[in-house]
C-alpha cells in the first residue's frame, strides 16, 4: 500500500481489523474519521456506547479503543505501513483519543506484521481449559509483549489467583445486589437478541459458556441473577493460569497504553496457540481493584485480569459494519 494508493478502500480494510478488538461487554466504543487530504485516521471515543455504572471512568472504553488502535498499527505494518501515532493530540477534544498518520512513517516494529493473522482468530473463551502447563518460554513472550506497549505482565502465585478468584465472585455478588449494575449487563449481554432480531454488538447468550460448577470458576458469568433454560454446566479448571496487567500511572493515556499492551498480548497468545478469556468485574469496584494488584510486585494499577491456557476456542461476537463506525471527509 504505497502513498498514492490510500483510498478509502485500504483504509476501510485498516477499520475493520481494528473493530475486531475487544471491548467491555463487546459494546465497540469507537468511532474513525479519516482526513483525505491529510492522510491521518482518527480514533474517537464513541460515548453513546459508555457504561457510566459499570465503567463510570471510562477506563474500559479506553482500554477497548487502545486494542482497535493496536490492531489498526498491525493491520497497517502488514500492509507495509508503519503510522505514526499521536495519543490524546487535543487536550480540548476529550473524545479524539488518538490519530495515526498513515502518510508519515514511524520506527518500524518488524514484530507487528506476523500478529496480523491472528486478528480474526482470536476470540474470548468462556470455556473450559486443559489442565496443561504453560511453557516458560511462552508466557517469557507474554511478558515482552506486554513490556513493548509500555505496560507489564505478571503471573501471580498459587495464594495471588486463589484471592482473584475470590475477588472476582464478590464482584459477581455486588453486580448480583445492584439494579442498574445488572440492567446495564442486560442491555449488552443478551440472554436472546432483541424482538428475535440478529444484532451487531454485545455478547450473545451463545458465547456466554456454560453455567460453572465451582463457585471458584475464572469466568465471569454473563447471565448471573437470569434464567437460561437449556444452558448445560460445566466443571472449570482448579488451577487456572491467571494474568495481571497494570500500568504504571492510571490516566487516560495510561489506559490506551493498557489497551494496546492487552491486544499485543492477546494476539501473541494466539500465535502461540492459547486461548483466553477477559475478567474485568473485580476491577470494576474500586476498593476491589485496589487488592486485585500483588503486594510484591512494582504494578501500580491492575487493568485487566487474564485467563490463559489451552483449550476450545471462543465463538466469535458479532461485529458492526466498518459503515457505521468510519467516516471519510
Amino acid at each position: 500500500m504505497t502513498a498514492h494508493s490510500l483510498d478509502p478502500h485500504a483504509v476501510t480494510a485498516l477499520v475493520a481489523a481494528a473493530t475486531a478488538a475487544p471491548s467491555l461487554h463487546n459494546a465497540q466504543p469507537w468511532r474513525f474519521r479519516f482526513l483525505r487530504d491529510s492522510g491521518v485516521l482518527r480514533l474517537y471515543g464513541d460515548l453513546r456506547r459508555a457504561l457510566p455504572r459499570t465503567d463510570p471512568e471510562q477506563r474500559g472504553l479506553h482500554l477497548g479503543c487502545g486494542a482497535a488502535l493496536f490492531n489498526l498499527r498491525v493491520a497497517a505494518a502488514a500492509a507495509g505501513r508503519a503510522p505514526a501515532v499521536r495519543l490524546l493530540p487535543d487536550p480540548d477534544d476529550t473524545e479524539l483519543l488518538a490519530e495515526a498518520d498513515l502518510h508519515r512513517a514511524a520506527p518500524r516494529d518488524e514484530s507487528l506484521a506476523p500478529l496480523e493473522p491472528a486478528i480474526r482468530r482470536r476470540h474470548c473463551s468462556r470455556l473450559p481449559f486443559r489442565a496443561e502447563e504453560i511453557p516458560a518460554a511462552v508466557t517469557e513472550r507474554l511478558c515482552d509483549a506486554a513490556r513493548a506497549e509500555g505496560a507489564q505482565l505478571l503471573f501471580p502465585s498459587a495464594w495471588h489467583v486463589r484471592s482473584i478468584l475470590e475477588l472476582v465472585r464478590d464482584a459477581e455478588g455486588r453486580e448480583a445486589l445492584d439494579p442498574d449494575m445488572r440492567g446495564e449487563t442486560a442491555r449488552w449481554a443478551r440472554t436472546e437478541p432483541p424482538d428475535g432480531a440478529e444484532t451487531a454488538d454485545g455478547i450473545p447468550a451463545e458465547a456466554f459458556g456454560p453455567r460453572p460448577r465451582q463457585w471458584t470458576a475464572p469466568v465471569r458469568d454473563f447471565a448471573v441473577g437470569r434464567s437460561m433454560p437449556g444452558r448445560r454446566w460445566a466443571t472449570f479448571e482448579d488451577n487456572p493460569r491467571i494474568a495481571l496487567l497494570g500500568t504504571a500511572g492510571d490516566l487516560p493515556a495510561d489506559w490506551l497504553r493498557a489497551g494496546q499492551a492487552l491486544e499485543r498480548v492477546l494476539l501473541r497468545a494466539t500465535t502461540d496457540g492459547l486461548v483466553a478469556s477477559l475478567t474485568s468485574q473485580p476491577l470494576e469496584w474500586e476498593e476491589l481493584r485496589w487488592v486485585a494488584r500483588d503486594p510484591v510486585s512494582a504494578m501500580a494499577h491492575v487493568q485487566m485480569v487474564l485467563r490463559l491456557g489451552y483449550g476450545p476456542e471462543g465463538r466469535p461476537s458479532p461485529r458492526r459494519p466498518v459503515t457505521d463506525v468510519l467516516t471519510v471527509v
